[in-house]
């Protein structure tokens, strides 16, 4: 009797996540190559990133990633045309600054600054360095929060720099989903929720509940919808 072979397995696409050395990014790391998506953990700094890495499943890739940084982001973009050709999934995930001692008239604005160019400006950047390594069919999550929702915070003063930027990276969101429609690529943002970690702090939902709703903007069909904003699939107030 002729021997029956098993058809190969189907081949998973790249993914890259930023600011992946620990919470909601580390937890999107390892289900995405848990999945068998070769992956890369973007950390601003490498050892911190390796360390994270260490017991995670599958094809993991540290690199280091400042994407406040042109020429780190343009690293990264040349590094992936190199050795992929192609990046499937981008989850921008690098964040900073939930700035609870602060109000909108006494910030600090250095910090306000610091926040748009990490949370806004690096996220926008990294999609740009990017574009031309998105197939037809990539998706592209932003992940925000409903700290940056006009719908969800009208009225309150509360974390004004981190505010402000994820208001800026859902309008960049927008922007670039628009850009990228007539290439049958997704661009969403996603609100994982209140969720415990180091920059949530203690008492949200745990982090693979954030991760699920990340996940959801990855797993949009084809079809499915670009520029939205979401949190567990449901739609967020811009």
């Amino acid at each position: 009797m002729p021997s029956v072979t098993s058809p190969p397995a189907p081949t998973r696409g790249l993914a890259v996540v930023t600011g992946a050395n620990r919470g909601l990014g580390l937890g999107v790391v390892r289900r995405l190559a848990a999945r068998g998506h070769p992956v890369v953990l973007g950390a601003r700094d490498a050892t911190r990133g390796h360390d994270a890495a260490a017991d995670l499943p599958g094809d993991v890739t540290v690199r280091a990633l400042d994407v406040a940084d042109q020429g780190s982001v343009d690293a990264l973009a040349a590094w992936v045309r190199a050795e992929h050709g192609a990046l499937e999934i981008l989850v921008n995930n690098a964040g900073v600054h939930y700035d609870t001692g602060q109000t909108a008239i006494g910030a600090d604005l250095a910090i306000a600054e610091e926040a748009l160019a990490v949370n806004a400006l690096g996220a926008w950047r990294t999609v740009v360095a990017c574009a031309d390594l998105l197939p037809h069919g990539a998706r592209v999550v932003m992940v925000s929060s409903g700290a940056g929702s006009f719908g969800e915070t009208r009225g309150g003063g509360g974390v004004p720099a981190y505010s402000v930027s994820k208001a800026a990276l859902d309008m960049v969101t927008v922007k670039l989903a628009a850009d990228l429609r007539p290439r049958g690529v997704l661009v969403n943002a996603v609100c994982p929720g209140w969720v415990a970690t180091d920059m949530g702090g203690a008492g949200g939902r745990p982090v693979d509940a954030g991760v699920d709703s990340i996940l959801w903007a990855v797993d949009l069909p084809p079809d499915g919808p670009t520029g939205t904003f979401t949190r567990d699939g449901r739609t967020v107030p811009w």
